[in-house]
This record gives structure tokens, C-alpha cells and sequence, in this order.
């Protein structure tokens, strides 16, 4: 089977939301295997992934394509106008979870591999995870793991996620910024607010650290990546009385930064600025937690590949950005030059989820002329 919308119907059958596999991979081992790849089912603390590659009958670079068959769950399926799991068409649009996060993409690079075949030298290959979605980060690193003591490390990636912004073709991604969040705890003295003198209200020290965080420039952005910023996303003392000051607040922000921090430098710098407010009687502290660092795959002749072969489909020349969140590109970059380009991205996690057939045979298109240009050397 070579058409993409037959297999991303048969993978949006599949109810694979996190880490939940059901089968999904299965979809996928029962159109490789016939056409002559080595399907290598793995599993690691219970996430179910999938290695599959195709070798020409003499030596050559190592194409690999990655991507996610788990999807996040749908929410009130009341709201939903088809039924999240039929796959069916409707006007040209073919619906369900997973249409474009991202079984479509997987479903485009699946029709092209098979309709390209098995290449004259050199090799195909999958990267296939089921928990993409969640937050434990295990399959895509474990896998990489696994394929480099095996000695089956890439030369080159292409993640499928959806890129595209407002056309079909206008962008890929190179890189993606990192994300780190710190929880402001204040601790003062609870009190009556008849007698303030005789209370610490932490309130008004959190509000100050909050508005001095919220003006601080962190950055102007870097060559391909835009402004650093944070934002604040809570605040919460636990207090239901209308008379009491509280004895503690907690502020929650996250930070999306670009390819100028670290982690490490980002609590460097803001740690010493939010102690500052400590007073007496009051003590300021913040934890953090990690997401991922930024990173970046810079462009050379794997990018410029991919934009004529995107361009000679859609007429569109994509540019090359960082923007959204993060995705396993993330790992894999440690490992090889990784690009990730796909459908249109603005119905991700979306009720009503959908992608228009034409946008994935239009994908599918792009990723066989980029098998064709790649392995005609």
C-alpha cells in the first residue's frame, strides 16, 4: 500500500493515546515487512517503539525517518463533529486524533518509502515511538540508544511533525527552543489583616518579583531563533479566608529560550535576582524544573535539499525557523543533522482534529522527492 490516506486512516483506527500503543506500530510492521524491511519491535519500561530499516545491495548513507503513533486523548468526544477514531472524509478532510500530530506524517513517510522501494545503495529507515506526547521522554532516547549499539545510526533525520504554518510547504524546522520552569515560593507570617504590623504578608513581595521578572529582556533573539521569554502561569496561596493574610504564596512562570542559555545560566541569573527580595521576615525561594535545552541543527546541504524538494511540489520556498515547542528532534540531533517538516500545524491537539487529503499527498510527495534527490547522490 503506497497511499497515504489509506494508512492514515488505518492509524487513526487505532485509539493510541499515550503511551497506550494498541497496536498502532503494528499498522505500520504490516506494510514494511512485506516490502522488505526489518522490523524490530522494542519495548522499554513499558513504551512500545519500532525500528525499521531497508538496506540496497551495496553501501551508502543511512535515511531515516522519525515520528509518533501515540496521540493525546480527545477530550469531550461530545464536541467533536466526527468521530475521533473512524478516519473518515468529509469534503476533501480527512478527521481524527492524529491526523496532523502526527500519524499524518508518519502515514506521508510510510507511502513515500514504499513507493520509492528499496534504494540502490545505502539505507531506509523508521524511528517510531508511542510516547511522544507524554512527559516520561523515554522511547525516542532508548531507541537512539539501541540503534547506536547496534551500529545503526543515521546519517541524516527527518522528523514528520507538522511545520507548516498558514500554506502547506512554508516552513521547516532546524531547531527548537528549550523550556524551564521555576516555582517562587514566598513564606512570611500569617495574620488578621486588622493588625498587618503583626503578620509577614508574603503577597506584595511575590508582586514584586513577579513585576520585576516580567520586564526583565532576556535576549533579542539569535540568528535563527526569536526572543527568549517568559511568562507567568500561576499564583496561588491557598488561602479562603477573606480576612487573613496568607503565610505562603507560590508563583509558577516558564521560560522558552533560545540557543543563547542554558538551563545552567537561566538559574544562575534569575536565582539571584528573585533572593534579592528576601526581608526580614520574609524568605524567597524557587526550585526548577528542567524541560528540554534548546537546540539546533545548522543548515547546510540537507536543508537546501529539502527546500528545492518542498518547493518543486508546493511552489512554496519554506523558510527555516525554530518556533513552537519542543519535540524529539531534541535527542536526535546529538546524533546526526535532523530536520522536521510535515502538515499544516494549527489543528494540533484540536477538537475536530483534520487534515485536508490534499495537504498529505502533497507531504508524501515532498518526502519521495527527497528520497529520490538524497539517494541520487
Amino acid at each position: 500500500m503506497t497511499d497515504p490516506v489509506s494508512i492514515l486512516q488505518s492509524l487513526i483506527r487505532v485509539p493510541s493515546i499515550t503511551p497506550a500503543d494498541r497496536g498502532a506500530q503494528k499498522v505500520l510492521i504490516d506494510l514494511l515487512e512485506p516490502a522488505g524491511y526489518a522490523c524490530y519491535p522494542l519495548e522499554f519500561d513499558g513504551v512500545s517503539c519500532l525500528f525499521a530499516r531497508i538496506d540496497g545491495p551495496a553501501l551508502g548513507p543511512h535515511f531515516c525517518f522519525s515520528g509518533h503513533t501515540d496521540v493525546v486523548s480527545v477530550g469531550d468526544e461530545a464536541r467533536w463533529s466526527r468521530p475521533p477514531f473512524a478516519a473518515e472524509i468529509h469534503d476533501g478532510v480527512l478527521y481524527g486524533r492524529g491526523a496532523v500530530d502526527m500519524k499524518g506524517g508518519v502515514a506521508a513517510f510510510a507511502a513515500a518509502a514504499l513507493a520509492f522501494g528499496r534504494p540502490k545503495q545505502g539505507s531506509i529507515s523508521f524511528l517510531i515511538v508511542g510516547d511522544e506526547e507524554h512527559t516520561r521522554n523515554i522511547g525516542t532516547v532508548r531507541t537512539l540508544a539501541w540503534m547506536a549499539e547496534n551500529g545503526y545510526v543515521p546519517d541524516v533525520c527527518l522528523v514528520g511533525e507538522p511545520t507548516s504554518l498558514n500554506e502547506c510547504g512554508d516552513m521547516i524546522k532546524i531547531g527548537r527552543r528549550g523550556s524551564l520552569s521555576g516555582h517562587v515560593t514566598v513564606t512570611g507570617q500569617q495574620g488578621h489583616v486588622a493588625y498587618p504590623d503583626q503578620a509577614r504578608n508574603p503577597l506584595p513581595v511575590i508582586g514584586d518579583i513577579m513585576h520585576g521578572l516580567n520586564g526583565l529582556k532576556l535576549d533579542d533573539g539569535s540568528a535563527y531563533f526569536q526572543p527568549s521569554n517568559l511568562e507567568w502561569v500561576t499564583v496561588d496561596t491557598g488561602n479562603k479566608a477573606g480576612n487573613v493574610t496568607p503565610a505562603q504564596v507560590t508563583a509558577t512562570f516558564n521560560i522558552r529560550f533560545n540557543d543563547l542559555h542554558t538551563h545552567e545560566s537561566l538559574e544562575a541569573l534569575l536565582t539571584q535576582d528573585i533572593q534579592r527580595h528576601e526581608q526580614g521576615g520574609i524568605t524567597v525561594s524557587v526550585d526548577w524544573i528542567r524541560g528540554a535545552e534548546s537546540f539546533f541543527s545548522p543548515p547546510g546541504d540537507f536543508a537546501t535539499l529539502v527546500q528545492d524538494c518542498v518547493e518543486g511540489i508546493t511552489g512554496i520556498r519554506p523558510v527555516l525557523d525554530t518556533i513552537g515547542g519542543s519535540s524529539d528532534a531534541r535527542f536526535i540531533y546529538k546524533y546526526c543533522p535532523v530536520l522536521e517538516f510535515g502538515p499544516l500545524c494549527g489543528l494540533c491537539h484540536h477538537v475536530d482534529e483534520r487534515i485536508p487529503v490534499d495537504h498529505l499527498t502533497k507531504t508524501a510527495a515532498v518526502y519521495r522527492a527527497v528520497l529520490d534527490r538524497y539517494f541520487s547522490g
